[in-house]
């Protein structure tokens, strides 16, 4: 009996082809048997909280992950409150809980022994500040993984993806193969497990693999690019100048971040140029403590020495990649595959659970009754690129102009704007809380972006041209300073309409 449910079984298997143009994908001539609803690639932040969305609306998800334990990343570890605010919408906000998180009130910059203080606004309907929170990258992923493993129609797979399944006639993606983990593919015999791929079907497959992900040269026309690198380490049971904020320290060359994640670790992120990185021939620990250390407020050397002789220094590549618009039929990337930024103003899980909350919306059943209506799903997703465009615009604009501003290293014009960013912070009022507010994901206007970086550009001309000490150095002052309204101009206008077209 069981010989022969074993042979049904081999005579059933999809006749799939490789495709000639690319290594990642498989044709199915046939017409497929959808298992699935919706297919979804990689269960991080982006992933997990998809499954789990589409999940209550009643769709029949599969989520493939590679490595379901514990994560284990030294990014993704700051959430700011627009994030907190699409985890409530998701339904999702008890994620964040047992995981010994700090909430977090605003940011601290420090730059040349002075600090300012930034705080986030106020909520216009409670009166309270907003807040963010800092914890362990990994506990929140488990927890987001757990919410869709309690889900009855969420399948939740140890494995890895090897290819997208295309329909050649019509050009769709209707599903992936995947290799189960060892201990997930074993069947009911004990026998030896297979090391064939496993074909699964859906009308919709979800790309949500991160940064490197595997699929999104097949489709996708933008790449990421990088200049710079984070390495990152934890000081023990350390006490910031401001508790509950995050710290940005303005180095000569590249910022640092600091910000406590649990109750007695505290992490540690310094950018490093590539440039800067091959000077010192790949020995980061003497770029730290050569360079970097002079920079790091007094009260934190000690710290910030023992934490780099004493924790494991690890690495991650900071990318930006505009959003690609969808073309495909059947897919959709989301997360890191579809859109990054600098991770300076740990904006990343904020555009990716708002993207989560606006595709929720747009394939709901009411909206999408469904998934195989191909012609209606390609529509809301037009509708998807322009949804979020406004957030995520307004994130990662920010992101990248910031960090070239704090990485102004040589370049006497930009070491202008960081000087004239770090004196507007100080006026308080509006030149906080509106910058701070589009940081956080709490206000979603390129437009009022706009506004506040060209008013740090004029402030900064302003006070440039003040400390002129005779008509003659205001008259050189004065060239000067067009020279740095054009860089102003170089550093913002390419941003806007990278994100805006």
């Amino acid at each position: 009996m069981s010989e022969s449910n074993h042979t049904t079984e081999q005579a059933t298997v999809p006749l799939l082809t490789p495709s000639p143009k690319d290594n990642n994908i498989v044709h199915y001539a046939e017409s497929p048997t959808f298992e699935y609803d919706v297919i979804v690639v990689g269960g991080g932040v982006a992933g997990a909280a998809l499954a789990y969305a589409l999940g209550t609306d009643g769709r029949k998800v599969l989520m493939v992950e590679r490595d379901l334990s514990q994560p284990d990343r030294i990014v993704g570890e700051f959430m700011q409150p627009g994030g907190i605010e699409a985890l409530k919408r998701l339904g999702l906000e008890s994620t964040l809980q047992d995981i010994d998180g700090i909430m977090a009130q605003g940011y601290v910059v420090c730059y040349e022994g002075k600090q300012v203080l930034l705080q986030y606004p106020q909520h216009p309907t409670t009166g309270k500040p907003y807040r963010g929170i800092s914890f362990h990258h990994g506990r929140f992923v488990s927890n987001l993984r757990q919410a869709a493993k309690g889900l009855d129609n969420v399948t939740v797979q140890q494995g890895t993806v090897n290819q997208l399944i295309e329909d050649p006639e019509w050009g769709r993606v209707v599903g992936v193969t995947y290799t189960p983990s060892p201990s997930q593919r074993q069947d009911a015999t004990d026998q030896k497990p297979s090391a064939s791929p496993t074909p699964v079907f859906a009308p919709i497959t979800v790309v949500a693999d991160g940064g490197s992900s595997k699929f999104r040269n097949s489709y996708l026309t933008l790449q990421p690019k990088g200049h710079s690198q984070f390495y990152g380490f934890i000081m023990q049971d350390c006490t910031l100048p401001a508790p509950n904020h995050g710290h940005v320290i303005l180095s000569k060359i590249a910022p640092v971040l600091m910000y406590q994640i649990d109750t007695h670790e505290t992490r540690v992120l310094v950018d490093v140029p590539n440039n800067v990185r091959k000077e010192y021939n790949n020995d980061v620990r003497k770029y730290l403590t050569e360079v970097v250390l002079p920079d790091i407020p007094e009260v934190l050397q000690a710290k910030f020495v023992e934490g780099l002789e004493t924790s494991r220094l690890r690495y991650m590549p900071n990318r930006f990649l505009p959003t690609s618009q969808n073309g495909q039929d059947g897919l959709i990337f989301l997360g890191d595959a579809l859109n990054m930024r600098h991770p300076l103003t740990g904006g990343g899980m904020t555009v990716a659970l708002w993207d989560v909350v606006h595709l929720k919306q747009l394939l709901a059943p009411d909206m999408v009754p469904s998934l195989r209506d191909t012609h209606t799903v390609l529509a809301q997703l037009q509708t998807f690129y322009w949804q979020r465009k406004s957030r995520s615009s307004a994130i990662n604009i920010l992101a990248q102009a910031l960090y070239q501003l704090f990485s102004a290293q040589d370049d006497p014009d930009l070491r202008v704007l960081r000087q004239a960013c770090f004196d507007y912070f100080q006026l308080g009022g509006t030149c906080v809380s509106t910058p701070v507010g589009l940081l956080g994901g709490i206000y979603s206007s390129p437009l009022l972006l706009m506004y506040h970086f060209f008013a740090v550009v004029l402030y900064g001309m302003f006070c440039f041209l003040c400390s002129s000490s005779s008509p003659w150095a205001f008259v050189c002052n004065l060239a000067r300073s067009v020279s740095v309204l054009w860089m102003g101009c170089k550093v913002f206008l390419p941003l806007l309409w990278t994100e805006i077209c």
